[in-house]
């Protein structure tokens, strides 16, 4: 290894900011490159854009009615809800709504995808710099990842803001796990500093997707057990799983409702038709054309990565054999057995473990090991360019960069209506579809009533009094607080534009009352006497959520206690 890695690997935070600039600004243009097809095609309209762009929508109309951290989406399931936002993980949404506060909601999706794509950049310099041999070649893996091919079918054909923010921060997570387990010969390796870092970006992908967190999870305790292995010490266990404790304590407030309310929905619809791993290995098929596809899209893509993995591994091997031992990189053994797992785990011969691994089976798609692939591949490309084969890898990165790009946005579907056709469904009330996974246990969200009123007196059948006898008065309809007051000649039942969930609390004239529902759906039903009746209706904070909060709080209590102990004692070292 050159000087100039020696002094990369042992000293990356003599660093100046002109660098850091010259990172973000080459990020920032190969992102603006992704987000061409745009002006051209109009928006990218894969297959989970409406979720978030309602996602988006609802949060920042919550916002205006001043619920700062929704957890029931309103407008979903044609304006009876669903407790989405208790399920989602909350940073794609609360970033794509803070966006559309500030900027037009049609240019949200593509300022989303810059950002994102400049983050991701940034990550791999970072990572880079302890890795690459100048850094020249660290700005060739923060360009190579920013428009990586799995990032590419996320933002064309997929549209998954939650998880191309949750990849974006893989590197970082990477650099964090590689530092608390001394692969960078650091003396420190143990320090608090690292392991405060590790749990906070451990957290911040919990926070971000939950399927790429599985992942991570798993990629990262694989690093551990390796690290334990090879210094045969249980240290880095210890300190590896200190951090992760940390984190999932930092991301309770959303990970134990998660969990616990999964009780409370219909979760198995995650894994109905079409969404089952059997059912998304690499060139799997099934008895739907269009799934079939996709997924032979995703297959091209997954082989194009593990390809360009393999070649820049040998690069980087033959590079390391010519490296002194004391100099000698250290990740890349782990990395490799890394790509290598990754890639078993997208092929059928490993159907077993999805089936028995914690998880595993919500990830619904094997092909999402790519990240772990696209990630390894761009590492290994910074390791080995070096001379004449920088620019080798500058020419073979651009070829599969730019024709992945065309051949995912050629298959892809192009449509600038998609935000448009949601916010006039919110503006006339009328909202959008729900989710499946997401809908209250009990309910079937096809059979609802799709423009019901947000009130109506049901005829009892003892009497032929209908709700054109009632009188029937909204006073308030905000998110989670209902106030409707009713008055009718006999008794009956109210029938709400909403869906019943155990966190709502019915309130009949100041009394508890239960709520009941029609066969077939979860609509909320209120039995009301005679006379005048005030019905209340109040998302309330179940135990659960109560305890995460709680958990949370202590757990960044900590957090912020062991970094100002770790600053002190680094300010009195250097003293």
């Amino acid at each position: 290894m050159s000087a100039s890695s020696v002094s990369v690997a042992e000293n990356p935070g003599q660093h100046s900011a002109r660098e850091w600039v010259q990172a973000a600004l080459v990020s920032f243009c190969v992102a603006m490159a992704v987000v061409t097809p745009f002006f051209f095609l109009g928006t990218a309209s894969g297959h989970d854009v409406a979720f978030h762009m309602a996602s988006w929508l609802d949060t920042a109309e919550q916002w205006k009615q001043g619920v700062l951290f929704p957890r029931w989406t309103e407008w979903s399931n044609f304006g009876f809800g669903e407790p989405r936002f208790i399920f989602y993980p909350p940073l794609s949404w609360l970033f794509g709504a803070f966006l559309g506060i500030l900027i037009p909601w049609q240019a949200v999706s593509a300022v989303f995808i810059v950002i994102v794509q400049l983050f991701a950049g940034l990550c791999i310099y970072a990572l880079s710099r302890h890795l690459a041999d100048s850094r020249s070649a660290a700005l060739l893996a923060a360009a190579c990842y920013a428009a990586n091919p799995y990032s590419l079918l996320i933002i064309y054909a997929r549209c998954d803001f939650a998880e191309l923010l949750a990849i974006a921060m893989f590197p970082i997570l990477l650099l964090a796990t590689l530092r608390l387990t001394g692969f960078f010969n650091d003396q420190e390796h143990c320090s608090a500093h690292n392991i405060l870092s590790f749990a906070m970006w451990f957290c911040a992908i919990w926070l971000s997707n939950a399927p790429a967190a599985v992942i991570a999870t798993y990629s990262v305790g694989f690093l551990l057990v390796f690290a334990a292995l090879r210094q045969r010490s249980i240290e880095p266990l210890k300190t590896g799983g200190a951090g992760m404790g940390l984190g999932f304590g930092l991301s309770s407030f959303y990970l134990i409702p998660a969990i616990y309310e999964q009780r409370w929905v219909n979760i198995s619809g995650i894994l109905s038709a079409g969404l089952r791993p059997a059912e998304n290995f690499l060139y799997a098929r099934t008895s739907d054309a269009e799934h079939d596809a996709f997924n032979r899209m995703a297959s091209n893509i997954a082989v194009l990565l593990i390809f360009w993995a393999v070649s820049a591994a040998l690069a980087a091997w033959r590079m390391e054999r010519a490296t002194s031992p004391e100099n000698r990189p250290r990740f890349f053994l782990p990395a490799s057995l890394l790509a290598m797992i990754a890639t078993l785990f997208m092929l059928p011969v490993t159907n077993i473990f999805w089936g028995v691994l914690p998880e595993m089976r919500f990830l619904q798609f094997p092909w999402r090991w790519m990240s772990i692939v696209a990630l390894c591949a761009v590492m290994f490309t910074a390791a080995s360019a070096r001379g004449m084969l920088r620019w080798g890898w500058l020419l073979i990165a651009a070829v599969a960069i730019v024709g992945s790009g065309h051949y995912i946005a050629k298959h892809s579907w192009w449509d600038s209506d998609d935000m448009p056709t949601l916010q006039a469904a919110m503006a006339e009330g009328s909202g959008f579809e729900g989710t499946d996974e997401y809908d209250p246990a009990g309910d079937d969200r096809m059979d609802l009533p799709q423009k019901a009123p947000r009130a109506a007196v049901l005829a009892s059948p003892s009497s032929h009094e209908s709700d054109k006898v009632a009188k029937i008065v909204i006073e308030r309809w905000a998110p989670e607080h209902r106030l409707v007051k009713v008055v009718t000649r006999e008794p009956g039942r109210l029938a709400l534009h909403l869906l019943n969930y155990p966190a709502w609390r019915v309130l009949l004239n100041g009394n508890s009352v239960p709520a009941t529902h029609p066969d077939g759906t979860q609509q909320m039903i209120i039995p009301i006497p005679r006379g005048e009746s005030e019905v209340q209706i109040d998302f309330t904070r179940t135990f659960d959520r109560t305890l995460g909060g709680m958990i949370s709080i202590f757990s960044l209590m900590v957090w912020l206690m062991a970094w100002f102990w770790s600053r002190r004692a680094q300010r009195i070292g250097r003293s």
